[in-house]
């Protein structure tokens, strides 16, 4: 496999794997490191046993609680530029998802309905009823899955670049991501996602089955149309302007949450409780640590929603 042909690969599986900074194939490797700070120390952190695996957790700032959930290949870690702003007015739970970070693979298949329970099952153990979540990628599909299966448990929701279904995608990034599996391991044995995987995991060997496991599930054709009704608390999407979703998927989505259907009225009377949020010049590769992404997310995470009408700006300014 050329080295083109691997990168390009590389970058049309951070549907699942996090890249961050890179804005064509050639420059995944070198841009992998760029706008990264140092994570904050948790305030608390640990292993948690939910229905066979061990998740590890970790607990930043005070506030309400926020469930932060990462993309594929990465762990919490990948949201160092932002989380420290989140973490100045919530409680951010940061959880390392299945066979990532420091919670190893394990025997289970690879599944987002399945990492959609544990999620919920953690919010539990950690004595909350409710949490707010955002989720960036392969962490947004298990946010939507947690939202659809336990709403009990979510009470705001962010989906940071995700779909609701594998049509979404450009048709040339599916054919790039089939080919996804353990075969990649050695080569990308000098990238960023390699390295910081080895640092931490339980069982640094387990990597290429990890590409495995995601492969195969990127693999599948999925469409989760039918659950969108389901979410009835209020859901926020963002996307990048050059994102890796067909801007109709993205925009349709929105339409099957009730929003974009009409005008909001004079008074606001016909708007949505839902948001869609479309960032200028991000790309799914790095539109998880945009400080945009924060300025948009915490008003409706806040349940912001009162705004100055032109009537009172025109009063205030005479």
């Amino acid at each position: 496999m050329s080295r083109s042909m691997f990168f390009a690969i590389l970058a049309s599986a951070a549907a699942l794997f996090a890249a961050p900074g890179a804005s064509n194939a050639e420059d995944v490797k070198s841009s992998m490191t760029s706008e990264t700070k140092a994570m904050p120390k948790p305030a608390k952190s640990g292993l948690l046993p939910i229905n066979g695996l061990n998740y590890y957790y970790a607990v930043y700032g005070r506030g309400e609680p926020l469930f932060l959930l990462h993309g594929g290949l990465g762990t919490t870690d990948m949201f160092a530029p932002i989380l420290p702003k989140l973490a100045e007015s919530r409680t951010v739970i940061g959880v390392d998802l299945h066979g990532h970070g420091r919670t190893a693979l394990g025997d289970r298949p690879f599944s987002l309905e399945a990492m959609g329970d544990d999620m919920a099952a953690i919010v539990k153990a950690l004595g909350y009823d409710k949490v707010d979540v955002m989720g960036y990628s392969l962490g947004g599909g298990v946010a939507f899955r947690m939202a659809v299966q336990h709403p009990e448990t979510v009470r705001r929701l962010v989906l940071v670049s995700t779909g609701y279904a594998s049509d979404g995608f450009y048709a040339d990034m599916r054919t790039q991501q089939a080919q996804v599996g353990a075969a990649m391991a050695d080569m990308m044995k000098d990238t960023p996602m390699y390295k910081s995987y080895v640092a931490v995991a339980p069982r640094p060997q387990d990597f290429p089955k990890l590409l495995d496991q995601l492969g195969t599930h990127m693999r599948k054709d999925y469409d989760y149309s039918a659950d969108v009704a389901k979410l009835k608390m209020p859901v926020m999407l963002v996307f990048g302007d050059s994102d890796m979703y067909r801007p109709e998927h993205e925009i349709k989505f929105y339409q099957m949450l009730g929003g974009g259907l009409k005008d909001a009225g004079w008074m606001r009377e016909n708007l949505s409780q839902n948001r869609l949020a479309i960032l200028p010049n991000r790309t799914h590769y790095d539109v998880f640590f945009a400080p945009e992404l924060v300025a948009a997310a915490l008003p409706f995470l806040n349940g912001e929603t009162k705004v100055k009408t032109w009537d009172e700006i025109v009063r205030e300014t005479h």
